[in-house]
């Protein structure tokens, strides 16, 4: 299949492009180069390249031509700064996504690959003893300011176990780049529905690996990390670094797009499905943390106490859908992944 990779300059998207030549594709490349993202990379010699914004309806229908399917990488990505950075998160992502499907939509391009993200999920799940699965509310700044960082039982106030989160549970984006990963999806299964179109979202956990940015706000916690590693520097813990998550790596999750974009010609036209895309063995933040500074020599992670509002304590998933209907298993190991990242070269990011 010939297909546009929006974003395909990017940490992912370039691991995606990578993925679909092995799998005998020709990729379409589109990026922005936006500088908060990565600095201007040569062209890739080993697919079609074009320097545009996916925002911008011309190009993106230039692109289009002799396509069979879009994995669609583009969009900006963490918390942020602040709240000022929400217009940007918005006409990036939503925007975005709305003109790359109006134009799909045009060519006659029914097939869609979007990266997702567990972020839509808000808090991950949790049981409580007394009264079950339960939906704790967003922690209060009063109980981060006191170190009480773990959610409660709505009910009772018990402590709360934390579990796996499947693609059924009720969405509950925290922040405003959440909010944006969610409305993407909304996009897309409404354009799949307008247009008899296929459409499937992988929701990335946390991603890492090679060629993550360096140094920028906009990157995930593991490129914090090995960020400060590089600089001789600790990486800051923030909380107790007890927060549960799900490392995946970066070349597994480009495998999970080859598998996605296999499947789509025999899905059901008119549908959009979502699948966790994670490792599927959560760890914590700290043990992120040591098992980077281990691997590349110090100096060792430094709780700090701090927090982010908008952050979540817990997110873990449960990527069974995928295994199960698309056949995709992650190889990476944690301790292999980690120690391949300690010491693998990362994106420098241009300064503001």
């Amino acid at each position: 299949m010939r297909v546009l990779v929006t974003g395909g300059a990017g940490f992912i998207g370039s691991h995606v492009v990578t993925a679909l030549i092995a799998e005998g594709h020709e990729p379409v490349v589109l990026d922005a180069l936006l500088p908060a993202a990565h600095a201007v990379p040569p062209p890739r010699p080993d697919a079609h390249w074009i320097h545009a914004d996916v925002r911008d309806r011309a190009a993106v229908a230039h692109a289009l031509r002799g396509v069979d399917a879009v994995c669609h990488q583009a969009a900006m990505v963490g918390l942020g700064k602040d709240f000022a950075d929400a217009p940007a998160y918005v006409e990036c992502n939503d925007l975005g996504t709305a003109t790359l499907l109006a134009a799909m939509a045009e060519a006659g391009v029914r097939q869609l690959v979007l990266a997702g993200s567990m972020v839509v999920y808000g808090e991950g799940r949790y049981d409580c003893a007394r009264h079950g699965r339960v939906a704790p509310g967003p922690r209060t700044v009063a109980d981060l300011t006191g170190g009480r960082f773990e959610p409660r039982c709505p009910r009772c106030g018990a402590e709360l176990t934390p579990g796996l989160v499947g693609e059924d549970a009720p969405a509950d984006p925290r922040n405003v780049y959440a909010t944006t990963k969610l409305a993407q999806e909304h996009l897309s299964a409404a354009w799949a529905r307008a247009v008899d179109g296929r459409a499937v979202a992988l929701r990335y956990h946390n991603v890492y690996g090679p060629g993550m940015p360096r140094d920028t706000p906009y990157a995930g916690v593991a490129s914090f990390f090995r960020s400060a590693l590089a600089r001789g520097q600790a990486p800051c813990v923030f909380e107790d670094g007890g927060q549960r998550r799900d490392f995946v790596h970066v070349r597994d999750v480009a495998a999970a797009n080859a598998v996605a974009l296999a499947a789509l010609p025999d899905s059901r036209p008119g549908t959009f499905r979502a699948f966790n895309t994670g490792s599927g063995t959560p760890h914590t933040i700290m043990e992120m943390a040591t098992a980077l500074a281990d691997a590349h020599g110090g100096p060792a992670p430094v709780v700090t106490g701090e927090y982010r509002l908008g952050d979540v304590r817990h997110i873990t998933a449960s990527s069974e859908r995928l295994r199960r209907e698309l056949g995709w298993a992650p190889e990476v190991g944690f301790a292999a992944g980690m120690a391949e990242f300690a010491n693998a070269e990362q994106r420098a990011v241009p300064a503001a």
